[in-house]
Formats: structure tokens, sequence, C-alpha cells
């Protein structure tokens, strides 16, 4: 059996950072984090900065010269067209961030790839088996709302902003459900690292 790539995905705020953490710390599995990277791939100097700041105005910096978060969300939250743009500029970003890290890790028999947007950014080439975290749109939302401090209505345009999670749960080769507690959520997870998949 080759090289085990777990490709973690699910929706925003389902629970993936824990699920990683996790992996990380009891299973000791090293975990590449695609939100890691883009967070890098804005980082003042960068290109895909300027790029932003050429489109958007300087007033999406903060004085420091670091990307203003906030007011970048309200923009691609609310237009699909400037999401894809943004996407756009980062994803090709993240991609090299990963084949870099990937090649310092070739006689590692398990890797954990946390990627939210893996079918959205077309990443899906680079993991072996696709692992996606769900829970229920009621628990979603309220996870949303009090780790974000967002109102109802901005934790639901963020969820509808995403690709539906039951499209994901489809495309999944082991699915996390992340609605009871934690003992729960961690016993799935080691369930799932006794999973092989088809022809491996």
């Amino acid at each position: 059996m080759g090289q085990r790539i777990i490709g973690l995905t699910g929706g925003i705020a389902t629970g993936k950072s824990t699920v990683s953490d996790y992996l990380a710390r009891q299973h000791h599995l090293p975990v590449l984090d695609a939100d890691i990277y883009a967070r890098q791939a804005v980082e003042p100097g960068s290109a895909v900065l300027g790029a932003i700041a050429d489109r958007y105005g300087a007033s999406l910096l903060h004085p420091d010269g670091t990307l203003n978060r906030g007011k970048l969300g309200e923009i691609v939250f609310n237009q699909p067209a400037e999401k894809a743009w943004l996407e756009q500029q980062i994803h090709p970003v993240v991609r090299q961030h990963f084949e870099e890290a990937m090649a310092e890790l070739t006689d590692v028999p398990v890797i954990v790839q946390v990627i939210p947007l893996l079918f959205e950014a077309g990443l899906t080439d680079q993991v072996s088996e696709i692992w996606v975290v769900t829970c229920s749109l009621a628990r979603q939302q309220q996870r949303l709302m009090e780790r974000n401090g967002l109102t109802a209505e901005q934790a639901n345009a963020r969820i509808q902003s995403q690709m539906p999670l039951a499209d994901k749960v489809a495309l999944a080769d082991v699915v996390i459900d992340n609605s009871a507690d934690l003992p729960a959520l961690f016993r799935r997870v080691d369930e799932a690292l006794q999973y092989v998949p088809e022809g491996g």
C-alpha cells in the first residue's frame, strides 16, 4: 500500500480543526493546513496582497500593511464573482505550498491535508482518500455564530456561500459525523484511520 494522503474537508464550523488537532496530537500524524498556506499567500509584500489592494483599494489594508480580513470577507461572501477572483489568486499559491511540504514527507506513511475547499479548488488529485466532517445545519450555524461573533444572517451567508455539505458527503470516502460529543467524534476518527481505501 502506498502513502496515505488524507484530504480532510467539510463545511465551515463543522469541526475540521478539532479532527486535525486530534490526528496530530493522538496519532502523531503530520498535518498540512490549507488555511495556513492561504494566510501566508496574503502576507505583506506578497503578490496576492498587492493584487487585492489594486482591485479593492488600500482601505482593505490595516495601517500596518496586513490584510483586513473582515472587510474582504464582506465583499467576497456577498459577491460570488469576487469570491471566484480571490480564489483564483490564492489557490495556485496554496497548491505550491502543499507540493513543497509533501516533498519533505516522502517517507511518512500517513499524511493529513486539511483543505476546506478541497473540491472547489480542484485539489482532490493530490490526496488518496477524502474525509468529510459533517454536522447538522443548526449546530454548524450555532458554532459559527459563537466562534466568529456573527449574527444568524451573517452565519447563514457564509454557509450558503460554500458548496453544499451534502454534496461533499456524497463524494467522501469517509464521513466523520460531528453531531454528538467529542468522545464519539474521536472514536469515529480512530475507526476511520483503520479504513483501507478501495485499491489500497
